[in-house]
């Protein structure tokens, strides 16, 4: 199977990297248009600012790239941002594939640090397209797909001052700081995450693995 991460001017590329070989998988890092496109898997990781990362996007080419993949593509932390339509960091249009605005925010109380740091538990809307999980799962070619054998109630690691709300149609995890908001999201062949899988462990080995065998 052949990986490929998009290189971007964004920061923890490495270390998704890293957790990809451990699945036995050697990803290729790279920003060529043919590429990416050949590739089996796409992953859009990145830690950094929404609009100076669209910039990189769109001057290099890569934001139509992006969205004219066809293979299962996983966004990760501002991957997730960037998938959807726009972020209020930098006021900026993102690439549209989620009708979803990204917010900053907003610490109701004194105690809530922002950014956000740490650990937090899964949770999973409660609808039909989702009410079948873990092991029992025989439903193919969804986001549901991407935890299989993940419990709610699991943590997963997460870095971060801007959230993607909920959404009743492509929010398929869920987490709480401050208030409710997607931990996942997937629409079609993209799928992504908030949190970082390559930092969560167990749990983010076993979601990164459910992406490589996810059915193209």
């Amino acid at each position: 199977m052949q990986v490929a991460i998009v290189k971007y001017n964004a920061g923890n590329v490495f270390s998704v990297i890293n957790a990809v070989k451990r699945l036995g998988i050697e990803p290729i890092l790279t920003d060529d248009a043919e590429l990416l496109a050949k590739a089996d898997r796409v992953i859009f990781p990145g830690q950094g600012e929404a609009s100076h990362a669209m910039n990189y996007l769109r001057e290099h080419g890569l934001d139509k790239v992006i969205c004219g993949l066809r293979q299962p593509v996983l966004g990760i932390c501002i991957g997730q941002q960037l998938l959807c339509r726009h972020s209020e960091e930098g006021d900026t249009d993102c690439l549209g594939i989620f009708p979803m605005d990204v917010k900053r925010f907003v610490p109701a109380r004194r105690e809530d640090k922002v950014p956000q740091m740490g650990w937090n538990s899964l949770s999973f809307p409660e609808n039909e397209k989702l009410e079948i999980r873990n092991e029992k799962l025989e439903i193919d070619n969804s986001g549901i797909d991407l935890f299989k054998g993940v419990n709610e109630g699991d943590f997963v690691y997460f870095v971060h001052s801007y959230y993607v709300p909920l959404h009743e149609e492509y929010t398929i995890a869920q987490t709480n700081f401050t208030l409710d908001y997607s931990a996942a999201i997937h629409k079609d062949n993209f799928y992504a995450t908030q949190f970082h899988p390559e930092k969560s462990g167990m749990v983010g080995a076993r979601i990164l693995q459910n992406f490589m065998e996810i059915e193209n």
